[in-house]
């Protein structure tokens, strides 16, 4: 009653109009409780379940009326029919005892038709370029890497105020790929020298004033993104580079999928809740499942090595994996931002789908390099 008398003060507040005191009604001393200062000569409410002085009725009789919140309800909806008869629009108030409808949050924590059917199409992509031109894989590393530049370049300047020199990390992170290609890890790493100084004098012009935080800017953004590409294109070279770009990706993908399923499931112990408050050490328990399984199938089945070993590469995989997703977290929440973009419905951007990809890519052609002899 007390919250039907609040709202009934703000539609007299709001139409102007004063309600007239019902000659008769008792004073505040008749109900126990001081009357409202806003209606003189009103009684406060009634403790549940006990009868409230006598009132008097629409019709002039005089008798008791109970305290119930049956009788509150009444008395709103009354009161509501009264202003709408006025002239004023009546307003909804909510039954006693009811509580306004929340909606509840998906345990998915994002759009999962979209983000599964984004995934197939970007596995489907990957699959057809390796088992028709395995080369064409480097491509599409290149076209990632290039798109995911933009969009933490972008994210930089907009939240932060920092500029990545665009050109020398664009034009020196293809170079790193696509060098990795003949020359291995020293063409990539030559061409990440010659991009860092290239950054260092494409800075030059702009003046003292924030360039040590754009120089590292770009720098970072040169070795994070075109130089961790770059071991994932060193997989493809060899006569086995379907196998092992295979064995990566799936070891990768089934550390994400085997947490995310656990976490969703059973999540209820969170592993860094100052970085990324839903992956939990369930969830992390899950990707280990999935990983090592995935890594001693693959690599005993595709590269013919020994099941130990794709046991081993599977946790590397899942520790790198998930290192690389709470470095991005954590990236992200530095800037203030949920994803890095919305190129990808479900997923973010680009950059949301390499954070685990990038790191276990170095450690991908580490371990593959020294378990399985290049062919």
């Amino acid at each position: 009653m007390a919250q039907v008398s609040e709202e009934r003060e703000d539609r007299v507040d709001a139409t102007g109009d004063e309600p007239a005191g019902a000659p008769g009604t008792p004073g505040a001393a008749d109900a126990g409780t001081p009357a409202t200062p806003e209606f003189p000569g009103t009684a406060g409410a009634a403790p549940a379940g006990e009868a409230a002085g006598p009132a008097t009725s629409r019709t002039g009789e005089t008798g008791p009326v109970a305290a119930s919140p049956a009788a509150g309800a009444a008395s709103a909806t009354g009161e509501a029919d009264r202003l709408s008869a006025a002239g004023t629009p009546a307003v909804e108030i909510p039954a006693a005892g009811t509580a306004p409808e929340v909606k509840k949050a998906s345990k998915a924590g994002r759009n999962l038709p979209a983000a599964i059917g984004v995934g197939l199409l970007l596995g489907a992509a990957i699959i057809v370029s390796l088992l028709t031109v395995r080369f064409l894989f480097i491509g599409i590393i290149a076209i990632a890497i290039a798109v995911g530049t933009f969009e933490f370049a972008g994210v930089l300047r907009r939240v932060a105020d920092t500029k990545v020199a665009m050109i020398p990390v664009l034009v020196g992170g293809q170079a790193m790929i696509w060098l990795a290609w003949p020359f291995g890890r020293e063409g990539a790493l030559t061409a990440f020298v010659l991009t860092v100084l290239a950054c260092l004098l494409w800075r030059l012009p702009g003046g003292a004033k924030g360039y040590l935080r754009d120089i590292s800017a770009s720098t970072f953004a040169a070795a994070y993104l075109p130089l961790f590409g770059a071991f994932a294109a060193m997989l493809v070279p060899p006569s086995d580079g379907v196998g092992r770009v295979l064995t990566f990706l799936i070891g990768v993908v089934a550390s994400d999928t085997g947490g995310y399923i656990a976490g969703v499931l059973g999540g209820k112990h969170p592993m860094a809740p100052t970085i990324s408050p839903k992956k939990t050490w369930e969830g992390f328990g899950g990707s280990l499942v999935g990983g090592v399984v995935a890594g001693a199938l693959t690599l005993s089945l595709l590269l013919d090595g020994h099941v130990w070993q794709g046991v081993i590469f599977g946790v590397a995989i899942v520790l790198t994996a998930t290192l690389g997703d709470l470095v991005e977290s954590l990236i992200k929440r530095d800037l203030g931002v949920k994803d890095m973009g919305t190129l990808l419905p479900g997923h973010g951007g680009i950059m949301d789908r390499l954070d685990s990809l990038l790191p276990s890519a170095v450690v991908s052609w580490l371990l593959l390099s020294a378990f399985v002899p290049l062919g």
